[in-house]
């Protein structure tokens, strides 16, 4: 039988400082657990066996969400394929390995909605994996993110774990990465659409025709997921988490020109690519556990556009 994890049990995030971690590790200490693990990049390298491995059998954590990875928008994903390919499929196989040879039975592995083939049906459900060809542009780390999905079920089977992979939509929050060459689209264009504001332009461009369609989720949203489901027995092993909001990148680009009360014109560069034409997650199995997200896209854009104007970033 494994243990079930309660507010004294000692829980690693990996990628704490990140958008996903920093959410994971706050949500966590709001709901009382007393004993989250963290511990910086520079410390522990975690593509490096040996010291993850070190790391797990001094501090003994009873539960992992693993939170760490590289990501980024489709430009970074174009130009960094190899760094995008290894760095994920090094840390997620280290974890998941030495989880499971230090006895940790409650695993979440961090997925995404791009491990879907590019034109699958729509709403996406979670039988639809392998099912057809991967988006050209984030084709590495889809691939990373696939092995990581069939490992940790491959280690259910064989071993009898409970880890559980949760594919989210896009997620948005504090301590999003802000670089327009490297973010996910949604940050990119609240920075865009402010730096319009703050210089007093009258236009900005967007890559693509803007009709491709996003569904975004508040972070603290995906945080909870990751608790609710840390110890919680499914049937399952992959587990989509979506919001159930979507629009066009052009009618996002709306709404928050609408928020940040500008009035601006909509340029397309046709000649960047649009990434997949669309992508919204089916969460019936999800929801069917009794999970289901709190934070809509207008309270949302409040708590992230507040950090944002606090943060370094902009």
């Amino acid at each position: 039988m494994s243990r079930k994890i309660n507010k004294k049990s000692k829980i690693f995030v990996t990628g704490h400082n990140g958008l996903v971690g920093s959410a994971v590790v706050r949500r966590l200490r709001y709901h009382g657990y007393k004993n989250v693990l963290v511990i910086d990049k520079k410390k522990l390298d975690l593509r490096n066996q040996r010291d993850v491995e070190s790391y797990f059998k001094n501090k003994k954590p009873d539960a992992v969400i693993n939170a760490a990875a590289t990501v980024g928008g489709i430009y970074a994903n174009n130009k960094y394929k190899a760094e995008f390919i290894f760095n994920n499929i090094s840390i997620q196989s280290n974890i998941i390995n030495i989880s499971y040879k230090y006895g940790v039975k409650h695993l979440i592995f961090l997925g995404s909605s791009c491990v879907y083939p590019r034109d699958c049906k729509q709403p996406i459900k979670e039988k639809y994996l392998l099912n057809g060809d991967l988006e050209k542009t984030n084709e590495p780390y889809a691939i990373a993110k696939i092995a990581g999905i069939k490992m940790c079920e491959s280690y259910n089977f064989q071993y009898k774990t409970n880890y559980k992979c949760l594919m989210p939509c896009n997620t948005y929050g504090p301590n999003d990465n802000y670089n327009l060459l490297t973010s996910h689209f949604y940050p990119a264009l609240i920075k865009k659409i402010y730096l319009a504001k703050k210089n007093n332009k009258k236009q900005i461009t967007l890559w693509g025709n803007g009709k491709a369609k996003r569904e975004i989720m508040y972070v603290d949203d995906l945080a909870d997921a990751c608790i609710f489901f840390l110890d919680k027995k499914t049937n399952e092993t992959l587990i989509n988490i979506g919001s159930g909001e979507e629009k066009t990148i052009l009618q996002f680009a709306n709404f928050l020109i609408k928020k940040m009360n500008l009035k601006l014109k909509i340029k397309f560069d046709k000649k960047k690519p649009n990434g997949t034409p669309r992508k919204i997650l089916n969460s019936s199995i999800a929801n069917k556990y009794g999970w289901i997200p709190k934070v809509n896209l207008d309270k949302g854009f409040k708590y992230v556009y507040s950090s944002f104007v606090n943060s370094k970033n902009k």
